[in-house]
């Protein structure tokens, strides 16, 4: 048995895949305990795992929703800047009081988010394994593809390469203060500086939710680069009500914008109007950023709730209207199900540039978005065969990437061997 620790941030679209992977090692005989800030803590022990509290009185209880209001109202590249603030305050935190806490709790192993850039610096000092896992996007840098924060598509053309080498150099300007707070922790502790963004991550394994079919051809993987599809389950998500005696037998269009980037609520307004007179029952989850009285006068008459069990309803969906965060893009995928994605910032860009390049949606920037052309891409969508055929191609490739079970299988074999695991691919 190994003591397993995970790091990620405090966001339903990290903690679900996390606590997932946590799960599949409790069930395998290890010990899995989550650390950090005290929002975290009600989905991990809903998934069964336990908590140990970090930064309580710099994060207490409900900052996280304080976080994502003000998330909600930005878009683009202020709400990059904001996000990426927000992980360097976390980042010198953690620096800060996990090492002293992994100590205490006796932590042998850790797996720690892309996103937590700090986690791998902590496990260098402590001098324990530690596997990166790509609970959003992969965001490793590579020229030869567009950076994730951008809608670019695919070329390997030289004007592309000298764009994504150009927007690789903002991404690297714009992330410079959570570089410089580890930077200034790997000099105290005596580990060797930092090159890349790509030095952060582990050299013994790097995990992905992605299906390799889901990613831009890259040139520059790391051969312990894994793509072993999503880390999803129902047992490790909290219990959501929903009036299921309500949906009409047509065809169901699931919308949601995520539960972080989703406070622009007149989008919610164009869901219902591209939808109205359509011959499909529209599902809309607001994802905690209003309530659905507020939404009363949608045209009509769409299903509204506050929250949705995504992973139940989309076993039944025909089309997702979506942000293109990651989980939802793969849930999706995972049921066959295309999609219209519309996306605000961070990893969604990228995500949905991919889902465009693999044929199964159609996406709209936040800038273009209006009633008309949102009707038009639904349309297409529900009526060209082909976006479904590159859904159910999708599902078929997720299938067979072997999922949590292969991803903890990996997890298992660097704690085993203490040597990097080597992709089939390579």
């Amino acid at each position: 048995m190994t003591h397993f620790g995970l790091i990620c941030p405090a966001a339903t679209g990290h903690l679900n895949p996390m606590t997932t992977l946590g799960h599949e090692l409790k069930k395998r005989g290890h010990r899995v305990t989550l650390f950090g800030i005290l929002d975290a803590q009600s989905k991990t022990l809903a998934a069964g795992l336990e908590f140990w509290a970090i930064g309580e009185s710099e994060f207490p209880r409900g900052v996280m929703a304080q976080l994502f209001a003000q998330l909600g109202k930005l878009s683009g590249l202020a709400a990059l800047r904001y996000t990426i603030a927000w992980i360097e305050k976390m980042a010198a935190m953690f620096l800060r009081e996990a090492p002293q806490a992994l100590k205490e709790a006796g932590v042998e192993a850790l797996l720690v988010d892309q996103v937590s850039p700090e986690g791998g610096t902590i496990a260098e000092f402590l001098g324990i394994p530690f596997v990166s896992v790509c609970n959003a996007m992969m965001i490793n840098r590579d020229v030869s593809v567009p950076p994730f924060n951008t809608s670019w598509s695919y070329s390997s053309t030289w004007w592309a390469l000298l764009r994504n080498r150009v927007g690789y150099e903002l991404l690297n300007y714009v992330g410079r203060p959570i570089r410089e707070v580890i930077d200034e922790y790997r000099r105290e502790w005596k580990l060797p500086p930092h090159f890349s963004a790509n030095d952060s991550y582990s050299q013994l394994a790097q995990i992905s939710q992605q299906p390799a079919e889901l990613e831009f051809p890259r040139e520059n993987l790391p051969n312990s680069f894994h793509f072993t599809g999503p880390y999803h389950h129902t047992v490790t998500r909290e219990p959501v009500s929903f009036p299921f005696e309500k949906l009409s037998g047509q065809p169901l269009i699931y919308a949601s914008m995520g539960t972080v980037q989703n406070r622009l609520l007149r989008i919610f307004n164009f869901f219902a109007e591209a939808c109205n007179e359509l011959n499909a029952q529209l599902v809309i989850s607001l994802g905690g950023s209003a309530t659905p009285e507020s939404l009363q006068e949608l045209p009509g008459n769409p299903l509204v709730v506050g929250y949705a069990p995504q992973l139940e309803l989309l076993q039944k969906a025909t089309l997702t209207i979506t942000h293109a965060g990651m989980n939802t893009t793969l849930e999706s995928l995972s049921n066959g199900v295309p999609m219209v994605a519309i996306p605000i910032t961070n990893d969604q860009p990228g995500v949905a540039a991919r889902l465009v390049w693999a044929g199964a949606g159609e996406m709209i920037p936040l800038n273009r978005l209006n009633v008309p052309r949102l009707r038009a891409a639904i349309q297409k969508v529900l009526t060209e065969d082909s976006y479904k055929k590159n859904a159910v191609r999708l599902q078929e490739a997720i299938q067979k990437a072997g999922g949590v079970s292969r991803a903890i299988d990996i997890v298992e074999q660097v704690v085993a061997t203490g040597k990097p695991v080597l992709s089939d691919a390579k």
